[in-house]
């Protein structure tokens, strides 16, 4: 059914909250003459349906065994045989422009998100604020009564706003869903994340070994949540929006699901790659008539490695295809708690498989063991540790060439706009009654911003003109139901841009026109200091080369000039320019101070709130008391094993330590605390002064010295190999949370002294 006329979105002007309706009671001096009128609730329209949008991370779209690829996914293949597959379905090429386009309907450097938000710049495009201008689903169906929440990674929040003190204007509990639960940043750990529970930082309820596990975790968390809505409120509809951290890096799941793979990709990403497409064209996944792209030059053949080399290589790949089969076997636990409720046939499920293509940031080598300097360890350490992927003790990706096999039949991947390796993932679209050919695929070409519009057809609501007072800017994209509803449906997205990191593309009734800038794997120094422009613009032609293995760019420079002309009017439009602006530092509670306090209950201060200490010198100084001898514990902590340092307390002895990478980099072990008041300082002075290196996610490795004092007396000093690694993690006094600065404690160590305050002096 495709619904016509005020249902249809943008086909009617209101404006939300509605007015509420007239009083329709009788009112008199006298109260046994009066008739009450109770304030009604607003509703849905009878029979809206519940609504579910998933979202993987960083997938790649050959992977699962729904599209043809080498990742079994029982539950996406079930959801597809009854439904859609669309095949020529695209997002921006990387997670927050993504998921912003997503949410909102809107190009994504229109609402701000031109960048992931480690990335903002102070420019329209790329502030990664969203504005009251751009109310998304959520709000939308909230204020038409739904009931809303979220689950899983959360990526669209200002850096600077992403503590436990907000502001929270852009969290998704004031951005129109009632509940949240997950992690606010791009990535995390699975085993041990910083979680919140709305806006209220909380911790996992078990540890890595007690069996925790993210995916797991939201699922139970979602179900719950389902569970008290229906035995409360049984007949009102629902949103979810489900969005793990699986697969973006690290890499992590229980070792019994990489097992099931163990063998499956030694034959190598050529292999892979090549058996993916035969079984994609056996499928009907693809057309008949698509290509498949050859390997780019910058990437080596599986062939030109050493044995030892495609073992490691080969086990990365594993890891990777048990999280993702891991994490589509959750997915079917809330499908089925849905299904439980007798709601299933009820609910329309869109389910985009990744944020962008997959990832090409490993490296050729993939990143999973590295030294005390953040650089890879010898392959010969690395092999011997390759047990240890998936495991909570390391933040591993694999290597590029395994996300360009993950593709197929694209070429390139993630960051990368200019191509359909970085643009393309499966959208699979579930609606019981409404779908006529259940296993069909789509080719019609959409866009990350039809979801939206999608939605409020499906639920019968008209796109606000206007919302809590703010204009509303128009919607970019538009519905799928048309092409839900008939496999002839014409294409209705018929332009749109992309750009990302100065990569651009612009798609235009079948053709398409790109310039390729630098390799995703580059750092972002490079990515931003490289001139942009000094690669030539290609040309294809969509409509008789589905997977752009034919440049048409000298056989037909007209189309192209007018495709590059387009892609200028669009830019300017959507607040695209400058393109890949240069990073610096946001907005931020720690600017124009150099000096900090901290006091017991400070905790979970991430590092883009914290003052810049990365090729700073400064001292962190903290007055405590010692009550016993067996007094132990974290006094302050900032980070964890990837980056970090703590000043503990273990076995009567002062220590300071500092981590990179899953390694010490830096230790002092002072002589037994005396007890009573003590007056403890740490000093550290960088080999290099140089300031704040950039942004967080990608600063480079610098060494410094530390010196430890203990009232006023020298206790020793230590000089840091890196002392500059990203911290991923986050500051408290008086414990350690997430995962441990050192081994040699286990988290939280909580401090059984007492704490007067510690203080950061930069200097």
């Amino acid at each position: 059914m495709v619904l016509t006329g005020a249902a249809r979105a943008g086909a009617a002007e209101e404006s939300l909250p509605k007015p509420p309706p007239a009083f329709a009671g009788k009112i008199d001096i006298d109260r046994d003459k009066s008739t009450p009128d109770w304030p009604k609730a607003v509703k849905p329209r009878d029979g809206a349906p519940n609504v579910v949008v998933i979202l993987l991370d960083d997938v790649g779209f050959s992977a699962t065994s729904a599209l043809g690829g080498p990742v079994s996914t029982p539950e996406l293949d079930k959801l597809a045989a009854g439904g859609l597959r669309y095949n020529n379905f695209h997002v921006n090429s990387m997670c927050s422009p993504t998921r912003a386009s997503l949410l909102t309907g809107r190009n994504s450097h229109k609402v701000g998100f031109g960048n992931i938000t480690e990335l903002a710049a102070g420019y329209p495009g790329y502030t990664s604020i969203l504005r009251k201008d751009s109310a998304g689903i959520a709000e939308v169906l909230r204020q038409n009564g739904y009931a809303t929440a979220a689950f899983g990674k959360w990526h669209n929040t200002p850096v600077w706003e992403a503590g436990p003190t907000g502001p929270f204007d852009h969290w998704p509990t004031h951005l129109g869903f009632e509940h949240f639960y997950g992690f606010v940043k791009a990535a995390d750990s699975q085993y041990e994340p910083q979680l919140f529970r709305d806006t209220v930082p909380v911790e996992p309820t078990r540890t890595p070994a007690q069996g925790y596990h993210f995916t797991t975790d939201i699922v139970d968390e979602a179900v719950s949540w389902l569970h008290q809505e229906d035995a409360v409120t049984p007949e009102k509809p629902f949103f979810i929006y489900f969005a793990p951290g699986a697969t973006h890096a690290p890499l992590q799941v229980p070792q019994q699901w990489v097992d099931k793979y163990k063998g499956k990709f030694d034959a190598g990403w050529d292999k892979i790659r090549e058996e993916t497409y035969k079984r994609q064209k056996q499928i009907g996944a693809i057309p008949a008539n698509a290509e498949l792209t050859p390997r780019p030059a910058e990437l080596p053949a599986w062939d030109s490695l050493t044995p030892d080399q495609k073992k490691l290589l080969a086990r990365q790949a594993e890891v990777y295809a048990g999280f993702l089969e891991h994490t589509d076997y959750e997915v079917g636990r809330l499908l089925k708690a849905i299904a439980d409720e007798g709601k299933g046939d009820n609910t329309l499920v869109l389910y985009v498989v990744g944020d962008n293509g997959a990832s090409f940031e490993g490296g050729l080598e993939g990143s999973d063991f590295a030294g005390l300097d953040g650089k890879p360890e010898p392959l010969e350490t690395r092999l011997q540790e390759a047990g240890k992927l998936g495991g909570e003790l390391v933040f591993n990706s694999y290597a590029t060439a395994w996300g360009w096999a993950f593709d197929a039949p694209f070429q390139w991947g993630k960051q990368v706009a200019s191509h359909l390796g970085g643009t393309t993932d499966p959208l699979v679209v579930s609606w019981p009654g409404h779908i006529k050919d259940g296993g069909a695929v789509r080719g019609q070409f959409s866009h990350v911003t039809d979801i939206a519009p999608t939605i409020y057809e499906a639920a019968g609501v008209a796109f606000p003109k206007s919302v809590d007072g703010a204009e509303q800017i128009p919607l970019d994209g538009t519905s799928l139901l048309p092409s839900i509803a008939s496999a002839k449906a014409p294409t209705a997205h018929t332009i749109q841009y992309f750009e990302m990191l100065g990569n651009r593309g612009i798609y235009k009734d079948g053709w398409w026109a790109g310039a390729r800038h630098l390799l995703p794997w580059r750092s972002a120094q490079q990515i931003h200091s490289a001139k942009i422009g000094d690669r030539p613009w290609e040309l294809y032609n969509l409509n008789e080369d589905y997977s752009q293995a034919h440049d048409l760019a000298e056989k037909n420079p007209g189309k192209l000039k007018e495709l590059v002309e387009l892609f200028d009017e669009e830019a300017k439009r959507n607040n695209v320019y400058p393109l890949a602006p240069r990073w610096d530092r946001p907005p931020s509670p720690s600017d124009n101070r150099t000096l900090f306090v901290y006091r017991p209950g400070a905790e979970r201060i991430p590092e883009n709130i914290l003052p810049p200490l990365r090729g700073r010198a400064y001292a962190l100084t903290a007055e405590v008391s010692i009550p016993d001898a067996r007094t132990e514990g974290v006094i302050v902590a900032d980070g964890g094993r990837f980056g970090g340092f703590s000043l503990y307390v273990k076995d009567g002895k002062l220590i300071y330590e500092a981590s990179a990478a899953g390694h010490t980099v830096g230790k002092i072990v002072a002589e037994k605390l005396p007890l009573g008041d003590a007056r403890i300082v740490v000093e550290l002075q960088p080999d290099e002064a140089g300031g704040d290196a950039g942004p967080a996610l990608f600063g480079p490795a610098r060494a410094a010295t530390a010196r430890l004092s203990v009232n006023g007396k020298p206790a020793g000093e230590t000089h840091l190999v890196n002392a500059s690694a990203f911290s991923h993690e986050s500051l408290e006094v008086g414990k350690d949370l997430s995962s441990p600065v050192s081994p040699d404690y286990s988290a939280p160590f909580v401090f059984t002294g007492k704490i007067d305050k510690v203080t950061l002096q930069l200097k």
